[in-house]
């Protein structure tokens, strides 16, 4: 817990120390240094305390899963490009030809990168999607109701471990789509490609404190606490 506390601490965030937790408070210092920010070599701060999502996801499962799960990920990932060429490319050229970099570079840097997604896409506020998502999401798939309901099932369905997306394709229309392990949209061995909007991590260690093998009620908890404000800017600057 001790290099946790002075990596935290290098970021500039307050500190509240419980029993076997940790819960960053952001300082207005950082408002505007968070995950938008995207570094390939900076593990970045999570942008609300671990209990902010409580009761849809849980304080402890939170911990486990940014401060172990995904900073293993960073740390292999890290390690995986280091001394390569790859040390200063940027994630999407990464992705872009990460077919020819190894299962490490592959399954690490997918999952850092996904789970920086997924943090940001979390909240919990009144946001809801634009104007123009919203037209778009009822023109893709006829109401918002009808996308939820084929996003839900895209991760609920999903065999084993992996993510379920929104995305933007190529022409700037929208789909819905899963990949397995850690793999994305960004990467050319995906089946679905695409630039990501909104994404909900369907491996166990993201539920299964709280809800054991209950992958559906995990899904539908989900969406209490989109952060329609983030996916909304992602889809104004996937459709410039």
């Amino acid at each position: 817990m001790g290099k946790s506390i002075v990596k935290i601490l290098s970021l500039g965030l307050a500190l509240i120390i419980t029993p076997g937790l940790i819960l960053a408070e952001k300082s207005n210092e950082i408002n505007n240094c968070n995950m938008k920010e995207f570094k390939t070599t900076e593990f970045p701060a999570l942008p609300y305390s671990y209990d902010a999502l409580e009761p849809y996801i849980d304080a402890r499962t939170m911990e486990i899963h940014y401060d172990r799960h995904h900073r293993a990920y960073f740390n292999n990932f890290i390690s995986a490009i280091k001394g390569t060429p790859l040390e200063n490319a940027s994630i999407e050229q990464i992705f872009s030809e990460v077919s020819k970099a190894g299962d490490a570079v592959r399954n690490n840097g997918g999952g850092f990168y996904n789970h920086v997604i997924f943090w940001e896409n979390l909240g919990k506020g009144s946001s809801k999607p634009s104007a123009e998502l919203s037209a778009a999401i009822t023109e893709t798939f006829g109401s918002f109701e009808k996308f939820r309901e084929t996003f839900s099932n895209a991760a609920k369905t999903r065999f084993g471990s992996g993510w379920a997306w929104l995305y933007v394709t190529s022409d700037k229309k929208l789909a819905v789509g899963s990949t397995p392990n850690q793999d994305n949209p960004l990467m050319d061995v995906s089946p679905i490609k695409g630039v990501p909007l909104l994404t909900i991590d369907v491996w166990e260690h993201a539920y299964y404190l709280k809800y054991q093998n209950r992958r559906p009620d995990y899904v539908e908890a989900f969406w209490n606490v989109v952060n329609w404000d983030e996916v909304n800017r992602r889809y104004a600057e996937a459709i410039k």
